[in-house]
Formats: C-alpha cells, structure tokens, sequence
C-alpha cells in the first residue's frame, strides 16, 4: 500500500485455473489482514449498470425538497427512506450527507413476547414516483453484488483453511444485505467538515461504489489517515466487524471516515452493505496455528460498545443511534426499556 491507493485484487483470477485461484486468495488473505481494505476488479458487474445507477441517484437527489420527503425515513419503522442532510450521527455527530436507505423487501413481522426485537428491521422500502427506474436498478444491483460478495466469503473461507462453504448457512437462505445512495453536498472550505465520522462497519463485508473522479474517503493506516480515490471501474472492499469477530481479529475491520467536498462540489457514494440473516450468529473460524498466531483479537475502540453475537442485534443497535428521531417515532418501547445492547 501506498499513500495514495489500497491494494488491487483480481476477482476473474477464480476463473484462471488452480494456481490462478491460489493467488488471488493469497492477495485477499493479504489485503484484509493488513489492511482491511482494497480496490476489486474483473468483478463483473457492467459497467452500463453503474452509470444507469449513478444516474438515477443524480436523478433523485435532484428532484424538490417535497418529493424526497415524500419518502422520509421518519415513516419507515425499518429505517428505510430518504434521510435528508444532517439527519444520521456518527459518534454522536452530524454527518454532512443526504441519503436514501434500501434494504430486503420482505413482509412485516409481528413484534411482541418472545419476538427479537430486530425483526422489526424486516419490511418494505419506500420508493420515489418520480424516479420509478431507481427500484429495478437496485434489485439488479442488489443480485449482482450479493453474488460478487458470495464469492468473496467462500474465498476468505477457503484461505483461512476452513471449507469453502463455511459462510453459506449465514447468507443463503435470508441474507441482509442493505444499501445507501449518498449524496454529499460541498461543505468544505479551508476547514474539512465530516461527510461521515470515523467508524468501523458493523456488518461483515462492504462494496462502494463512488463517482468517478469524487475523492475523500479516507482510511486510518498506520494511524495516518490514507486518501482514497475512486478506480474507474473498481469497487472499494473492506470488511466489517462481524467479519473481524469471526477470525478472532486476524481480517482487519478498518477506521474510516469521508471528507465533505469543497464548496461548489458533491459526490455521489453507494456503499453496498453485504450481512447474514438477522438471527445469524457469526461462524467462528477455527484458524490453522500459524494463522492463530497472528490473530489480534477485536479492534477496541472507546467510542463503540461491544459487538454483539447476534447481528441483528448489532444492526439494530446501529440503526437506532444513527437515527434517534426515527427511533423516537417508532421504537421508544425500546429506548425506554432498561437495554444495555440498544
């Protein structure tokens, strides 16, 4: 790694024979051990795909102030819907951003006694009339990168010695893969303001997707922070922390963090979140010893609570800090119940 770019991974390298193979999960094994992020390409997905993406997002983020609301988060007790600029916190600050959230189109589930209260996440999105081709593009790219993502776990699986289909249980059957189309507004000047506050993903595995050409994602490396800019083409790939857990810390969850543009300036971002089912409790990898030996355990960080074993339990918790007002509408049971995970 330099300081400008992350390392390069070929995923047609799992189509190019047994050595071929070999070394692409090498490369991957390296890249997330180290680092924990890096750029994938020969991923296959069309590139038509993520011009007609971006251009539907363009196309959202333009319509009135009305029509966005129409699908405010604020209805949806799924956290789904457009959140408009300043309305999620990251470590308790506002993140310069507007957003709409997607996630599985699934029906509503029942919550009471003996109910988890993360199934309440499980449910419709909501869709802008005025941009009716958004929703077929996202179910497309949502197939598309859920495969891509896939392939990736069962090489992971593979190169920590485990078998290939260690990670199936957790994803073939109900996954719970949700995405963001975000837009950051230029709010920069000589002072950098946060387009989103420093983190870590919560979930297992992250596909991003930026405009070409829109910088300030950026990524703690070595303490430093390490600008990223967007490979035409490429998605950045990084791992999250029930990834993390599942290898006793030996892939790397990553500190982040996005630069707002200057003034005058935005950036269009679609990160696509792939996760287990709700009720998924994390596979843990029983690493061969020389790989044991290198395993750093949990990232600490002060400002996150423990993560929880169960994942719906963790996107729950995440859900309801990143946005307390629609947490307050909908789920104040939960914020008045004496819950140390919430």
């Amino acid at each position: 790694m330099n300081d400008s770019a992350l390392p390069i991974i070929d995923l047609s390298l799992l189509d190019g024979g047994p050595e071929s193979a070999a070394k692409f999960r090498d490369d991957l094994l390296c890249a997330t051990h180290d680092v924990g992020f890096f750029y994938l390409v020969g991923h296959g997905v069309d590139e038509a795909l993520m011009d007609d993406l971006l251009a539907a997002s363009r196309e959202f983020f333009a319509l009135p102030e009305d029509e966005k609301l129409a699908v405010e988060n604020v209805n949806s007790p799924q956290f789904r819907g457009y959140t408009r600029v300043g309305g999620e916190l990251t470590e308790g600050k506002t993140d310069w951003r507007e957003q709409i959230d997607v996630g599985p189109e699934r029906p509503l589930i029942d919550v009471g006694y003996g109910v988890a209260d993360y199934w309440r996440l499980e449910g419709p999105n909501l869709w802008p009339d005025a941009v009716p081709q958004l929703r077929s593009l996202v179910n497309e790219w949502n197939d598309k990168l859920s495969a891509v993502s896939l392939r990736l776990l069962r090489a992971w699986a593979q190169s920590l010695g485990a078998p290939e289909d260690s990670f199936d249980h957790a994803f073939a059957d109900k996954p719970f893969p949700v995405m963001k189309i975000v837009r950051y507004p230029g709010e920069s000047n000589l002072e950098p303001k946060q387009g989103v506050g420093a983190h870590r993903d919560g979930g297992v595995l992250t596909l991003l997707m930026v405009e070409p050409g829109k910088g300030g994602l950026q990524v703690d490396y070595n303490g430093e922070w390490v600008d990223v800019p967007p490979m035409p083409g490429a998605f950045v790939v990084n791992i999250g922390e029930m990834l993390e857990l599942a290898t006793q810390g030996y892939l790397k969850a990553t500190l982040h963090r996005v630069i707002s543009p200057l003034i005058g300036d935005d950036r269009i971002s679609i990160p696509f979140f792939f996760n287990p089912a709700l009720d998924t409790v994390m596979p843990q990898l029983a690493l061969p010893p020389a790989l044991a030996a290198e395993a750093r355990g949990v990232s600490l960080d002060p400002t996150n609570s423990p993560i929880l074993e169960t994942y719906g339990d963790n996107a729950l918790r995440y859900r309801m800090r990143a946005h307390p007002n629609v947490a307050q509408i909908h789920h104040d049971d939960l914020i008045q119940a004496p819950r140390g995970a919430i």
